[in-house]
């Protein structure tokens, strides 16, 4: 073989060597880019924007905020809108008691005119629900839990009743539960908790609470405030379950088909809710104490006896026993039990 060919032959090797290495560059392609900021050991990195009051949980109309019912965040500030409470300019003290105009989320913004004040024109009926109205019960501070109880919480009004009967003896007492989870609109006009410096709660004694309640709750509250003197009875949070269960027995609650998460909640908000009237429980002076009673005290019953073919009732004069009135024509002669005729 002569050095010509031989040249050719190297030349045709590395041509194909150099054409073989661009394939293999172009099919592999260029490296992924590596990003430059790590995760955190926590989470994604926080978000740095504008401080801004949330939701920390759905807020229905009409509810009444507490301290547990909203939070500071940050938010991207190009979504920052001017209606947003920034932590930088709101107090949130001031915010404590005021009333949802609009539902909001839970996580969302809230905005200024979504709340209102109290002693804005038209807050009480903000705080109302649909069809509900507000009722004001005087108590006393023994009848109201010595004053813990708030705007926002839920309540059982008690009857306490002396019912005279007409018989003889010590009138029957009686105290019943006559309404169900009401809840607390006001208490002497106001409708926020005091706190002093510190943040801590101020209890203090009132003479008036005012609740929310059906019109029909309402009628059943003017009538029981004329038969006897009326009680607080503060609830447990925990007490809704129990309720659920026997609302959903008797038919008065409808349970959502199938699996819908936000179906079963919107069940729970609803029963979580109502004012509940009947299935009233009681207890009388006997219950109590072994010296009083535990019926009304009935009249002096008519007593009665067959004589000659007919009967005649007849009451005992006061002060004598029973008697037999005894007919022989148009003469009725009273005859005493035990005498003679």
């Amino acid at each position: 073989m002569d050095g010509r060919k031989i040249i050719l032959l190297v030349g045709a090797l590395v041509i194909a060597a150099i054409t073989a290495f661009m394939a293999r560059t172009l099919m592999v392609g260029t490296p992924a880019p590596v990003a430059d900021a790590a995760p955190t050991a926590n989470g994604p990195a926080p978000i740095r924007g504008v401080e801004v009051l949330v939701a920390t949980k759905a807020l229905p109309v009409g509810t009444i905020l507490g301290p547990e019912s909203i939070k500071f965040v940050p938010w991207p500030e190009e979504l920052v809108e001017g209606a947003y409470y920034r932590k930088a300019d709101t107090d949130l003290k001031s915010l404590q008691g005021t009333v949802v105009r609009f539902a909001v989320p839970a996580g969302q913004p809230i905005t200024q005119g979504g709340l209102v004040k109290p002693g804005d024109r038209g807050f009480l009926a903000a705080a109302l629900g649909a069809g509900m109205r507000a009722v004001t019960v005087p108590v006393s501070a023994q009848s109201a839990v010595a004053g813990f109880v708030f705007p926002g919480d839920r309540v059982d009004l008690l009857l306490t009743q002396t019912v005279a009967g007409g018989g003889d003896g010590p009138p029957l007492k009686a105290s019943e539960t006559v309404l169900r989870n009401l809840r607390v609109l006001a208490t002497d006009q106001k409708t926020d908790k005091q706190t002093d410096e510190s943040g801590n709660t101020v209890v203090t004694t009132y003479s008036t609470v005012t609740v929310e309640a059906t019109p029909r709750i309402a009628e059943k509250i003017a009538v029981a405030q004329t038969l006897g003197s009326l009680s607080l009875s503060l609830r447990s949070i925990a007490d809704n379950n129990g309720e659920l269960e026997e609302a959903i027995a008797a038919g008065e609650v409808s349970v959502p088909e199938g699996n819908d998460p936000k179906a079963e909640k919107a069940m729970l908000a609803r029963v979580a809710a109502r004012p509940v009237e009947g299935r009233s429980t009681f207890s009388t002076g006997a219950d109590v104490s072994r010296f009083q009673r535990s019926t009304v005290p009935g009249k002096a019953s008519d007593r009665s006896m067959a004589v000659s073919g007919g009967t005649y009732p007849g009451a005992a004069p006061k002060g004598e026993g029973p008697v037999v009135k005894v007919s022989r024509g148009n003469a009725v002669t009273v005859v005493p039990v035990g005498g003679k005729n």
